[in-house]
């Protein structure tokens, strides 16, 4: 098995991993920093703002609340409109598909919208992060992603030949259109198992909405880990759920 396609079959596992060492960040404690594991990079960045007197460091905070919060709004919905047309068991499987070319919602915008959404759910996720975390995920979670495009594009060129060639000549890759580059195809949005399969990414946003404004990182991080769990209950069920349907 290529190093690639070893990655894309174990993709959220790969990303678990770079989140648990961004939340913990070992290397601060193998390196002997003189960090404050603790200190989220929201209150860094807010206090950095309020020294430079940009802003008053409660207004820097709220500034930083309503930047997260937006980030995890935008990857929440971008996930779930591309999942309700690529299709939830696409999303979730350990196996590359290539059964037609995708040219509808977001797919007439970009061609990888669900990894640009995990990038900006990384943005939000980031605030609550150590700094040295933040940054750390920030890079791998970025680069994953262009190697699981690097892994995927070339796939869906050798399996759907010139129809991909040329939906990949005008689409831009990870970069929004400001227009759809592409005639809407004939394909259906299946909202009633989008949105549970992005559940994680809606609980992601909720926590921000309502413990936000705590102004609490740790609280917040009890949040994502119980919008995970959450998660993985209905990922378990969604298989039943479409043979009932």
């Amino acid at each position: 098995m290529r190093p690639s396609a070893f990655v894309f079959r174990y993709r959220l596992l790969v990303h678990a991993v770079i989140f648990l060492l961004a939340f913990t960040v070992p290397w601060d404690r193998w390196l002997r920093l003189d960090l404050d594991a603790n200190g989220s990079t929201w209150l860094l960045l807010s206090t950095w703002t309020a020294r430079n007197h940009w802003l008053s460091f409660s207004a820097a905070t709220v500034a930083f609340l309503v930047f997260g919060a937006g980030c995890a709004l935008a990857a929440a919905l971008l996930r779930t409109w591309a999942a309700a047309y690529i299709g939830y068991a696409t999303v979730q499987s350990p196996l590359l598909h290539g059964d037609r070319v995708v040219a509808a919602g977001p797919y007439r915008y970009l061609r990888n919208p669900l990894y640009l959404g995990t990038i900006v759910h990384t943005f939000g996720l980031a605030l609550l992060m150590p700094p040295s975390g933040a940054i750390f995920a920030l890079v791998f979670v970025t680069g994953l992603e262009l190697v699981l495009i690097a892994c995927e594009e070339p796939f869906l060129t050798a399996k759907l030949g010139d129809a991909y060639t040329a939906y990949r000549a005008r689409v831009p890759r990870i970069v929004p259109a400001l227009t759809p580059r592409v005639p809407q195809s004939e394909m259906q949005a299946h909202w009633k198992t989008a949105f549970p399969a992005e559940i994680y990414y809606w609980g992601f946003f909720l926590t921000w909405l309502v413990v936000g404004w705590k102004y609490n990182a740790s609280l917040m991080t009890q949040g994502v880990l119980i919008s995970l769990g959450v998660a993985l209950v209905v990922r378990a069920l969604l298989p039943r759920q479409a043979e009932k349907a």
